[in-house]
């Protein structure tokens, strides 16, 4: 039977989701679980990776188990199984061609920023700017990244693609507290491309580029043009719809 599970890890506990030979990974903790309970290995596939220190609220995955449990005991057994720097919040069960990974619809990213006093609490949760930053063109300028673009500056240098066009559905600025938050829904993100959009609206934040600059990025299909890459510690993977 394919079960689908929505989880949330903190991911400053990991070296990332996906599993790495001598590697502490989320993806590793999981399968260990689900071998307890099938008595051999499984292989579970989610709707995407996230790298070193990058955190997730509504992560998804899918997997198939022999074992004849319910979704309910089955989250109690994984929660009973892993660390406890990750939490399954849902287990269900899906059609057999179910792929959390190929079916995915949309993605959303959020980014925190705390641009007040340096909190050393929440230093792995949330990116310690410390300073103001123009906020006013920081929302003129990341509607530049709304719509379908070739993200191919935006992404990391060495993640080599057939394609590197995606969609942005919406981005969106908000400030409370002195903690801004950066949130992108979209089709798919590669690689540290979330961090590489942040850290350029940070540039313009900071007066270090122009709005209009966005486009020659955009333009130049080369990751030397774009900006210094966000922090991991700020980015949350959301929710994954299908």
């Amino acid at each position: 039977m394919r079960y689908l599970v929505t989880f949330s890890y903190d991911g400053s506990k990991f070296n990332g989701y996906q599993k790495q030979p001598n590697k502490n990974t989320v993806q590793d903790k999981l399968e260990e679980a689900l071998a307890k309970i099938e008595n051999k290995k499984v292989s579970i596939v989610a709707s995407g990776r996230t790298d070193r220190g990058v955190h997730a609220i509504n992560q998804k995955a899918h997997f198939d188990l022999d074992v004849d449990i319910t979704p309910k005991k089955l989250k109690m057994a994984l929660n009973s199984l892993i660390p406890k720097e990750i939490y399954v919040k849902k287990v269900s069960v899906v059609d057999s061609d179910f792929h959390a990974r190929f079916n995915v619809i949309s993605k959303e990213y959020i980014y925190k920023i705390n641009l007040g006093e340096y909190n050393p609490i929440e230093k792995d949760y949330i990116y310690q700017y410390n300073m103001p930053l123009d906020i006013k063109s920081m929302k003129k300028a990341i509607k530049k990244f709304i719509g379908v673009h070739n993200f191919k500056s935006f992404t990391a240098a060495d993640d080599i693609k057939e394609n590197y066009e995606r969609q942005i559905f919406k981005a969106s600025i908000d400030l409370k507290n002195d903690i801004l938050s950066i949130k992108f829904i979209g089709t798919g993100f590669m690689r540290y491309m979330v961090r590489n959009i942040v850290g350029t609206l940070i540039a313009v934040g900071e007066h270090k580029i122009e709005i209009s600059d966005i486009d020659m990025i955009f333009d130049s299909q080369d990751r030397k043009k774009a900006c210094k890459t966000a922090p991991s510690e700020g980015l949350y993977l959301n929710n994954v719809k299908y």
